[in-house]
């Protein structure tokens, strides 16, 4: 069922100096609009046209839009093939070669598009691949920084009033139940296990009694590298180790900062930075 419209306007628009004066008629589903000049209409581009067509199409109506002849009507249920390859629409349908030519030449009259319409996305004025990428010489933070930490893994089922609790690593932090450690934990040996900060800037686990720590379901006989993500099972706890990602060497040298897809210098693998202290 189509919509039924009656209309009976007289307008006149004025941009940017340019007036145009139109009169709206129409009686059911067709409408037909005369413009005393298009010009306007050249500076709007052909995106409002195709989304105003598509409307009035899934509305049952047709709109005429004419000057001294017709020129183009929007809303047809499906517009011929040469048409849709000229509008790039298939409810837009253009009366004669003579107004398809009309409208081109009043498009290229009218390069700035109106205020109410935003511009089209810049090109970027040289290729952005074949520029040089960026080569920062390391991860390493000039105060050894990037918050180095272990997090409590979080309750599966957390109440209202859960917690994470997070402990900051320094240059060495000892885990265990005695009251002196850096980090105290209940149930286990009263020096667990020791965090090590290297020359390297790298942060290595060392349990006090080989096999009583887990990394990642492994277990540890003598240690084992930290990196951002690492699963530190000690004990009945879980522990996450973080770190920024501007300070955690486990990221290409710079981090992200120093180009996601960029040519950067391997850095050493986790295993020779593991045993070179030994």
């Amino acid at each position: 069922m189509s919509t039924q419209v009656e209309a009976d306007l007289d307008f006149s628009v004025t941009v940017n100096g340019l007036r145009m004066e139109g009169v709206l008629r129409g009686s059911g589903p067709q409408l037909s609009l005369e413009l005393s000049d298009p010009a306007l209409l050249g500076g709007s581009g052909t995106g409002p046209a195709r989304a105003l067509a598509a409307g009035l199409a899934q509305q049952g109506l047709c709109l005429t839009i004419s000057t001294d002849r017709p020129l183009v009507t929007l809303g047809v249920s499906r517009a011929p093939f040469l048409h849709r390859r000229i509008t790039g629409s298939p409810h837009i349908r253009v009366a004669s070669l003579r107004a398809a030519l009309r409208l081109l030449r009043l498009r290229k009259a009218s390069p700035e598009r109106t205020p109410l319409v935003p511009p089209a996305t810049p090109l970027p004025i040289v290729p952005t691949f074949l520029r040089r990428p960026r080569r920062p010489t390391t991860t390493h933070d000039p105060d050894r920084g990037g918050y180095p930490r272990l997090v409590m893994a979080p309750d599966p089922h957390p109440g209202p009033d859960a917690t994470q609790d997070a402990f900051l690593l320094g240059d060495r932090t000892v885990i265990g139940s005695h009251p002196s450690c850096d980090i105290v934990l209940e149930g286990l040996q009263p020096r667990h296990a020791e965090i090590l900060r290297t020359q390297e800037d790298e942060l290595v686990l060392r349990p006090e009694v080989p096999g009583t720590v887990w990394v990642h379901g492994a277990v540890v006989l003598r240690e084992a590298l930290l990196r951002t993500g690492t699963r530190v099972d000690i004990g009945p706890w879980t522990l996450i180790y973080s770190r920024e990602e501007y300070a955690d060497h486990g990221r290409p040298y710079g981090g992200r900062i120093g180009g996601e897809l960029g040519r950067q210098r391997p850095q050493p693998s986790r295993h020779e930075l593991s045993h070179r202290k030994r």
